[in-house]
């Protein structure tokens, strides 16, 4: 990414590790960085197995002073059965109606049919900055396909390319 651009802000509930409801703001107290895994459904095993990974690579995430957080577009229960089967490290915030998701420009294949997984959200990472006085989205990656998510690699290379 080459222009940094102010960071939305965003309020939701966290079924995960963390405050419930997390915040950007509450997140930039404590944290440089942080990493939004941006969801485009609770069923598709890439957005399961990304979440995981960031877990896996939690130690990573924190030795460069970040927190991975995934948001899911779901409602809470579902959100929580994830929780529960993967015991992911991070938090893990509902979006049910994709508001954050919005806001940070996750790409949407077919605008009309954005509810629909297949048709609709497709896999986004953002990467922000809270060094500064006010948060900013230093580094994203939009999928261009419902199964084109980056690995933890880029993920992590795209937070070093931000960090000097």
């Amino acid at each position: 990414m080459s222009a940094r651009k102010p960071a939305p802000a965003f309020e939701l509930p966290n079924v995960g590790p963390g405050p419930d409801p997390c915040s950007l703001a509450t997140l930039a107290e404590n944290e440089s960085f942080v990493v939004l895994l941006f969801h485009h459904d609770d069923a598709c095993h890439d957005c399961r197995a990304q979440a995981k990974k960031a877990g896996d690579r939690y130690a990573a995430l924190r030795a460069r002073d970040a927190v991975a957080v995934s948001v899911l577009p779901t409602g809470r229960e579902v959100a929580e059965d994830w929780q529960e089967r993967f015991d992911l490290p991070h938090p893990l915030l509902v979006d049910p109606e994709g508001s954050a998701g919005a806001d940070y420009s996750q790409p949407v294949r077919l605008p009309m049919f954005a509810e629909l997984p297949i048709f609709g959200r497709l896999p986004a990472v953002a990467v922000v900055d809270t060094r500064g006085a006010e948060p900013e989205v230093a580094w994203t990656y939009r999928g261009r396909s419902t199964w084109d998510h980056p690995s933890m690699t880029t993920v992590l290379e795209g937070l070093d390319s931000v960090r000097e």
